[in-house]
């Protein structure tokens, strides 16, 4: 896929103004591989680059084109709501486009590879292995590999063992006295990724996948091997996570334990082999899968290993490889404060990761926990780091006898267990723990806090675009404020409280709540802006999102800007929306900017100056989070908080490093250099180091 796929499959994927939700993807993904190859990218950093390319093409086939094979069997005559495709037609498409990828990886491995060997680390292949190597390589293999390998035979008494998702496997046609057999090897997943060969300043280091290449056979003592192929399967992890509020007498945690263990056992969506060969075509047949899903990379099919290149690194040389080290802030308005509680009350506080530190949130939560006038603390929990700070504090604070209401989202995909371990955690300190909201997905971002100050009731509330997590603090943008805004705080206990009552069907003061009002709300806004268009005006949108999708929206910025009014969007994943199109989006502007950070904060504005209004909000413009999540976007209230937000939105808007724009045929491509250079990451990092 050299440059922008230019197969068939383009032409099917867009249609009129939009375009297919997987296809989107997919270009999202080629601009993360993109920059393994960016030169304003230090060597360690694009290393990482290519493995999260290849961690989210995994979970890409594990949920997406796994919900695609259910629609295919449930569904097969439903076409998605903006191109008109098939489940199965986009499959075919998603299949052509993959491959490219595959092919792509391949040559940016090689190049990186390349560029490691001129840095001291050689990663060695079979082949390349001299003698006194070849001879070093099988004593490590048969002290520390053999022994920790799971291996049978397949005949009537040695039936077919059952191939784990993601874990790879060696497949032997072996031969003794004569007679035919398959042997399977499992990789045991507690086996090192890379084995340091020799001594002296150059690193020589061989993967686990060509040791097995070279030596695995020595497993099978007394049969000779006549081919061999390495594999790895895919399954799907799409599982339904509906579940019958009405069966009362049947715990939740339990019934999510049972899903989440099914995913071991789902129907196979991807195979990939490391050659083409006849053994190919047997396991093809072995896991029943159709050839189109069958993917080659001749080394690896996952390069986590990329990450940990530079443990093998002196510090000293390593740190020249990777970004400087970097540490959030800490907002100027809290530093000298000796109660935040009060610094809140006097003022809303702003404060944007990963450029500011998350410290506010967790030193607000354990003054909470100790103050006397704190009577009870209710929060969203959607993903948390393993080693949770913010869970301790929940727990200490419902040990002080506060009112602890911790709203944990089970069905949060790939964090099942963790937020399962962190539920019975806060229940056993005494936390009230509610699952969620009917069928709907928490995926707020909010604490409220109610104190009795006297006779009086006052409130503390954050809201925030990210998760309460430590650790994704310091990787992703997320945008948070802290309120002690009285009718804010008054929606906030009232979330909480439709939450505990299952109540959707409510009309907050302030904040947009989905799915009753968030989606309303904000189209309810840009009708504002058209009616200004329409009436002479100067009508404007601003907004930043992870993933645009929702068609209801779309057709609603397609409506606005047929009238005049400008839009500007920051879209950093998915976007459905082609823009430029004459007559039609001509007065929009889509760009994506992947970098450094993750960009995950989420922004609505509306309108400029005096007149603009502008929410921050959990939520993304997928049907998904209007429609199908519980959400929240919260106006920003406070004229200085709001000109700093858009003031970054400016200025993240006029990147042109990192930021690629999509053009009227569906490509993107990079952003014009008019001036000076500018990496809107850097430069926040810049004016973070300088407070």
């Amino acid at each position: 896929m050299k440059g922008q796929d230019t197969s068939k499959y383009r032409h099917k994927f867009i249609k009129d103004i939009y375009i297919n939700r997987e296809y989107s993807w997919l270009l999202f993904n080629k601009r993360v591989l993109d920059q393994s190859q960016d030169l304003t990218n230090p060597l360690l950093e694009r290393c990482k680059f290519l493995s999260i390319f290849g961690s989210n093409l995994d979970e890409f086939f594990m949920v997406r084109v796994g919900s695609l094979f259910n629609e295919s069997i449930a569904s097969p005559d439903e076409t998605d709501n903006k191109t008109n495709l098939t489940a199965v037609k986009q499959m075919e498409g998603i299949c052509s486009v993959v491959n490219r990828l595959y092919s792509e990886r391949a040559i940016r491995y090689s190049s990186l590879r390349r560029e490691l060997s001129q840095n001291g680390i050689r990663i060695m292949r079979g082949e390349d292995l001299t003698p006194r190597q070849r001879e070093e390589g099988l004593t490590i293999f048969r002290t520390r590999i053999l022994p920790l390998l799971s291996l049978m035979v397949l005949d009537a008494k040695h039936p077919l063992m059952q191939f784990e998702n993601m874990q790879n496997y060696m497949i032997y046609d072996l031969e003794r006295n004569g007679r035919r057999m398959i042997g399977v090897i499992s990789f045991n997943t507690s086996l090192d990724r890379m084995y340091r060969l020799g001594g002296g300043n150059k690193i020589h280091l061989l993967p686990l996948e060509e040791m097995m290449r070279e030596f695995g056979y020595i497993a099978f003592s007394g049969y000779s091997e006549k081919d061999k192929i390495m594999i790895r399967v895919t399954r799907n992890a799409d599982f339904d996570t509906y579940i019958d509020d009405s069966d009362i007498e049947r715990d939740f945690t339990e019934i999510m334990r049972k899903k989440v263990e099914s995913r071991a056992r789902l129907n196979i969506v991807r195979l990939e082999v490391d050659r083409n060969s006849k053994m190919k075509d047997f396991v093809l047949k072995l896991v029943r899968i159709h050839p189109r899903f069958c993917f080659v990379d001749e080394r690896f099919f996952d390069y986590k290993f990329m990450y940990s290149i530079e443990k093998w690194l002196s510090k000293d040389v390593s740190q020249k490889l990777k970004y400087p080290p970097f540490k959030g802030a800490y907002p100027e308005i809290l530093s000298q404060s000796t109660s935040l509680i009060d610094t809140f009350f006097r003022k809303d506080v702003f404060f944007s990761y990963p450029y500011d530190s998350m410290a506010p949130v967790v030193n607000m939560l354990e003054e909470c926990s100790e103050d006397p006038r704190v009577s009870s603390i209710k929060i969203t929990i959607y993903r948390l780091a393993n080693h949770s700070r913010i869970a301790d504090l929940l727990c200490r604070a419902s040990e002080n006898g506060k009112q602890v209401t911790v709203v944990i989202e089970l069905c949060a995909r790939f964090d099942e267990e963790n937020n399962l371990y962190f539920a019975d955690k806060l229940r056993e300190a005494g936390c009230t723990i509610i699952y969620g909201m009917e069928n709907y997905k928490v995926h707020s971002k909010i604490i409220s806090i109610v104190l009795k100050d006297g006779e009086e009731i006052r409130y503390i509330t954050h809201l925030g675009t990210g998760n309460y997590n430590e650790s994704t603090s310091k990787l992703y943008t997320d945008l948070n404020i802290i309120t002690s805004d009285k009718q804010i705080g008054e929606d906030a206990v009232a979330f909480f409280r439709n939450i505990a009552i299952c109540n959707t069907d409510f009309e907050y003061q302030r904040l947009l709540v989905a799915p009753k009002t968030l989606k309303l709300g904000l189209i309810r806004y840009i009708d504002r802006e058209i009616e200004k268009a329409k009436t002479g005006g100067s009508g404007y949108m601003l907004a930043k999102m992870n993933s645009l999708t929702d068609k209801e929206i779309i057709d609603k910025l397609k409506e606005a800007s047929q009238a005049g009014v400008k839009i500007e969007l920051i879209v950093r994943g998915i976007c459905c929306i082609l823009p430029g199109v004459s007559g039609k989006t001509e007065n929009i502007r889509v760009i994506s900017i992947v970098g450094r950070f993750l960009e995950h904060s989420r922004v609505y504005s509306f309108g400029r100056g005096d007149d603009r209004v502008t929410f921050i909000s959990s939520a993304d413009l997928m049907t998904r989070n209007t429609d199908k999540r519980v959400e929240i976007a919260i106006p920003v209230l406070d004229k200085e908080i709001e000109e700093e937000i858009i003031k970054m939105m400016k200025i993240m808007l006029s990147d042109n490093v990192k930021a690629r724009k999509l053009c009227p045929d569906g490509k993107y491509r990079a952003v014009e250099t008019l001036g000076a250079p500018l990496d809107s990451q850097k430069f926040f990092i810049k004016i973070a180091d300088q407070t």
